[in-house]
């Protein structure tokens, strides 16, 4: 068995798991590389089907294209979409300079609001270790307390593929099938699969996005991979940082722990 048979069977495993475990979970899509692959999983798991809400968190700042691409494989697949948008006043009037309020109230909030309202108990998401230091101390499932906080230095242990389910004080758990993943077993995986992915990762006049979000908030890299091949190739030689076009990145990295602490995805 390769690497890509033993992710595989690893995250589906850690969905069906979750799936088991939790009356009332949903998947988050972005619309990016990783939760697409997320969601390939999720059908591949329940074949052809996934059975549960998928979320998507609409700052109303994505690319347009995110949008098309949206709609079009929500159709093909026959997702049961939930969009979800903070309209609150705060939001209308945020400061989008301070990134870390900009994401806490147009990502946080509305996840917090979403899963409010639709009672979520567990929240499938498609974080991956290598991203970025911070996520690299998450667990597969990790849990949240009442104010949706992430205690960063109190993860359950994960022994043996036990997973630890929700507890009286928690809110929800987070679920994290791909977190053994790195950016190139996404790309590898893509390739493999045949899995639609966003045009944007693809170089135009020098230069592509390898880390996707609210378009203000991204820089495309100098790049002049093409396509799925020369992807690969780039990311096999490269040593620039996936997320280094990402605003909030490039944050001092306490910023980042923050936002995680408070809920961000």
């Amino acid at each position: 068995m390769n690497r890509l048979d033993e992710l595989e069977n690893r995250s589906i495993y850690i969905i069906r798991e979750a799936y088991s475990q939790f009356e009332n979970k949903a998947a988050l899509w972005s619309m990016g590389k990783d939760s697409t692959v997320l969601l390939a999983l999720c059908r591949k798991a329940f074949p052809g089907i996934i059975p549960f809400p998928v979320i998507h968190i609409d700052t109303g700042r994505k690319f347009e294209c995110m949008y098309a691409f949206r709609e079009k494989w929500t159709k093909l697949w026959n997702l049961n979409l939930v969009v979800t948008k903070n309209t609150s006043t705060a939001a209308k009037k945020i400061n989008h300079t301070d990134k870390l309020s900009c994401c806490s109230l147009l990502k946080t909030e509305a996840l917090k609001q979403v899963i409010s309202r639709h009672n979520f108990d567990a929240i499938m998401l498609a974080i991956r270790r290598d991203e970025h230091g911070i996520r690299a101390k998450e667990r597969h499932f990790s849990p949240r307390d009442n104010n949706f906080r992430w205690n960063y230095q109190d993860q359950p242990p994960e022994l043996w593929d036990f997973f630890e389910s929700k507890t009286e004080q928690n809110t929800h758990i987070r679920i994290h099938p791909l977190l053994d993943w790195t950016e190139l077993d996404i790309w590898q995986y893509i390739k493999r699969e045949n899995i639609p992915t966003i045009e944007l990762y693809f170089s135009k006049q020098g230069k592509r996005y390898r880390s996707i979000g609210c378009a203000p908030c991204c820089e495309p890299m100098e790049s002049d991979a093409r396509n799925i091949d020369e992807i690969i190739l780039e990311l096999r030689n490269t040593k620039i940082a996936e997320r280094q076009g990402r605003a909030q990145d490039k944050e001092a990295a306490h910023a980042m722990q923050q936002l995680r602490a408070l809920g961000y995805m």
